[in-house]
């Protein structure tokens, strides 16, 4: 069987370009890349050529989600193995995969309606070092565990995202029914990896937008508090203190980007654990900022 190996790369649509390139560099750390077009630009976080492309069409929300496969044999593999499992998949042009700078592309959509590319092959420019937009005690962790994770509401039952990224290789399950201040009770949160992250894929309920949150990890916990000090400085709504998860068990807080969807900076987080296990509540910490989690977790 076929797998997807890592979230390689991300497309956000945004409203106003200019504050997402401010924020990308002197929030989160990310080096800003020109494309030459006036309405997009893309953000590095390691040697790959990119790892975010943001495109401003006023969505503000996840367009793409990016996922590899190892090369060629599996990406002609996966392609079959989802048109068995009777998902509809356009393997893209070669122009259409150089613009996104990877070898092949093919595109689908998963049971809520999102848009999902399946690489291989992603232009890694070792003649060309990453170059954070601020000061950083540490490098992003990435290599084989991908550019983070993603965490999407769902309009389509947990059931039907299990079965469709499992088609993808992809294992996990519930792995925390929450219990969140406001909400009429636990909400059920599923969790998908295929590396050693913890996760790449996390599902909620129905929210608002299409994302959620998307999370980067840090190789230095100093990078959390700096990134804290920052988002303050720069005035961003903080929604979730700093704190522990139960079940990546990754220091992290939550903010609002740009766009109005969280970011997550994250540091410590313990590998996949390839067994099922549930939650019910964080570590420590993560208290919701009072009246921050309408549209989040709790219905506006």
């Amino acid at each position: 069987m076929a797998s997807v190996t890592e979230l390689g790369y991300l497309t956000l649509g945004v409203s106003d370009l200019a504050a997402w390139k401010g924020f990308a560099a002197n929030v989160l750390g990310l080096e800003v890349v020109e494309s030459g077009a006036p309405d997009r630009c893309w953000l590095r976080m390691d040697y790959w050529h990119h790892r975010i492309t943001l495109i401003e069409d006023g969505s503000d929300d996840l367009k793409v989600t990016g996922l590899r496969v190892a090369g060629q044999d599996e990406f002609i593999e996966m392609a079959a193995q989802l048109r068995d499992g009777g998902v509809s998949v356009t393997v893209l042009s070669e122009a259409e995969a150089v613009a996104r700078g990877v070898l092949a592309v093919m595109a689908l959509t998963d049971p809520n309606g999102y848009a999902v590319e399946i690489f291989h092959g992603p232009l890694v420019q070792f003649d060309k070092p990453f170059h954070p937009g601020h000061r950083m005690h540490g490098p992003f962790k990435t290599g084989p565990d991908g550019l983070g994770h993603v965490m999407q509401s769902t309009k389509a039952s947990l059931e039907e995202n299990y079965a469709f990224y499992r088609l993808l290789g992809m294992r996990g399950g519930i792995e925390y029914k929450l219990d969140v201040p406001g909400a009429p009770g636990p909400i059920p949160l599923m969790f998908m990896h295929c590396n050693e992250r913890q996760h790449t894929f996390a599902f909620a309920g129905p929210g608002e937008k299409r994302v959620n949150h998307i999370m980067m990890e840090v190789e230095r916990m100093a990078d959390v508090g700096l990134a804290h000090d920052l988002v303050k400085q720069a005035g961003l709504p903080i929604i979730i203190e700093p704190g522990s998860h139960a079940n990546d068990q990754m220091f992290s807080f939550y903010f609002k980007n740009p766009s109005g969807f969280l970011s997550e900076i994250g540091w410590g987080g313990r590998p996949a654990v390839h067994q099922s296990e549930y939650y019910q509540r964080d570590a420590f910490g993560h208290a919701p900022v009072p009246g921050t989690m309408k549209g989040f977790m709790v219905p506006a």
